[in-house]
């Protein structure tokens, strides 16, 4: 393989770039779908191809095949010169790289279990008693499961000398239970609203124990129909753990991408409304807030050994007590700034260029716990695992629902609400935060499903996190 990448290479370098990487990946895939007890469907995948880039003056050129010979992978790289020496023919400063180090290595994803190792039958029946058991509860008339796996194997090589050879190793999945009632439905969902993914094996998966959780998913579901409508409000809000990585993924991540900060990218999720200018000067949260993007972190899901520029993972302070001092950057991106590269490039497969994407974009943990938010609310609101959310383009503005939620009374955890929702804007509402559970509640949540680019890619991205408690948010508001 890495006879192909190199032949990629040496055919844009021959053809005027000035500087070309090309990778060959081969990714196999496993989805298991379960609704009812039943297996609805077993889905296998395997793609394999090559993908280079070249760099002239102020553009890149792409081109991929499917075809792994040395010959075609040189064609591969000729047509991505002439694709860069095309687009360089529109007028601008030509791009430069940022120093990285060169390496020549090997990276595998830490895991007991390799997922594709275990038969699909002992995975299908996991989901299968888990739907059971949730259907046990009369209210609950669906009640689905699914399971989905990747081995991505990856062969670099650059004009400047990378060769790095890399497999990452992803699983998760989850259950759900949906009750029907008189004119509703209702559902709750485990671990999280689309299920909970992580870099390793098997293992991960039965670290959750759907079977365990699957009565009180059902039975959650089955209340909720007969639950208080939540009332619009403004008062104290308190969000688990899952909750608190879909606001950092949405009114954080995305809007941390130096791409979108500089112009660069606006499809699918939009801009930014951070100015580069004001980077280290910006306020983005409370003295709390501590994000990083660390691709190191063993387990989460958005870890690697090397991002697919070649750039080692490393940890970058993205929000220090509450200031924004840090972005997602690649190479490129990163010289124009004048900053050090973040190791933040990826793409979604062998035929996709590429771009600027999330690692483990996540909240270090602060001092506090869960039960002590809930005992120092006088009056308040607990909200759990995301069901709906609305952001502009610009990640400001927000409207988010959620599957469940309590009132806080005297510090108690009370009568349950359905279909709670929050609102508010970014700055505001993490300048807001003023309690976080500790490192004991830590938990790193994964997101398989993140869109950006077009032809859109999808990114697997992580999400470390913890209960966090909000002053003043503004709640239940309808249209």
């Amino acid at each position: 393989m890495f006879d192909i990448a190199d032949a990629a290479v040496e055919g844009a370098m021959a053809a005027g770039a000035v500087y070309a990487d090309a990778r060959v990946t081969a990714r196999t895939t496993r989805s298991i779908n379960v609704q009812n007890a039943d297996v609805e469907d077993i889905s296998l995948g395997e793609d394999t191809g090559v993908g280079v880039r070249a760099l002239i003056g102020s553009s890149w050129g792409f081109f991929a095949t499917d075809q792994l010979t040395t010959a075609a992978a040189r064609r591969a790289g000729e047509r991505a010169a002439e694709i860069a020496r095309a687009s360089a023919s529109v007028p601008g400063a030509p791009i430069e790289l940022a120093d990285v180090p060169i390496d020549q290595a090997t990276w595998v994803t830490p895991h007991e279990q390799h997922p594709m190792q275990v038969s699909m039958a002992d995975q299908a029946d996991l989901l299968v008693a888990s739907t059971r058991t949730m259907l046990e509860v009369p209210e609950v008339k669906l009640a689905r499961g699914s399971l989905e796996f990747w081995d991505i194997h990856t062969w670099l090589v650059s004009s400047q000398g990378h060769r790095i050879d890399q497999t990452l190793v992803l699983s998760g999945g989850g259950i759900s239970a949906m009750a029907i009632g008189d004119g509703e439905t209702q559902i709750r969902s485990y671990p999280q609203s689309f299920g909970q993914f992580e870099s390793g094996g098997w293992e991960t998966v039965l670290a959750w124990d759907y079977l365990g959780n699957a009565p009180r998913m059902a039975d959650e579901a089955a209340a909720l129909l007969t639950a208080a409508e939540m009332e619009e409000c403004r008062k104290p809000l308190i969000l688990e753990g899952s909750q608190v990585a879909l606001q950092i993924h949405e009114s954080v991540g995305h809007a941390i991408e130096l791409d979108r900060i500089l112009g660069w990218e606006a499809a699918f999720a939009g801009t930014s409304h951070l100015e580069l200018a004001k980077l280290g000067q910006h306020r983005y949260g409370s003295e709390l807030m501590n994000i990083t993007a660390d691709a190191t972190i063993a387990g989460s899901l958005g870890s690697f050994g090397y991002d697919d520029e070649g750039t080692p993972a490393r940890s970058v302070d993205i929000v220090k007590d509450g200031i924004w001092v840090g972005v997602l950057s690649g190479r490129d991106s990163a010289h124009l700034a004048g900053l050090e590269p973040g190791g933040m490039v990826k793409a979604d497969g062998y035929d996709r260029l590429p771009m600027v994407r999330m690692t483990n974009v996540g909240l270090l943990p602060g001092d506090s716990s869960l039960d002590e938010m809930i005992a120092s609310t006088e009056d308040g609101v607990y909200m759990a695992t995301n069901r709906s959310w609305s952001i502009d383009d610009r990640r400001l503005n927000f409207q988010v629902g959620c599957e469940i939620g309590w009132e806080i009374k005297d510090g108690v955890k009370t009568r349950m609400l359905k279909n709670p929702t929050y609102t508010g804007i970014t700055p505001q509402f993490w300048g807001s935060m003023d309690m976080l559970a500790g490192p004991d509640e830590w938990v790193f949540w994964g997101t398989p499903n993140c869109g950006k680019g077009q032809p859109m890619q999808v990114a697997r991205t992580g999400h470390p996190a913890v209960p966090a408690r909000f002053h003043d948010v503004r709640m239940g508001v309808r249209g």
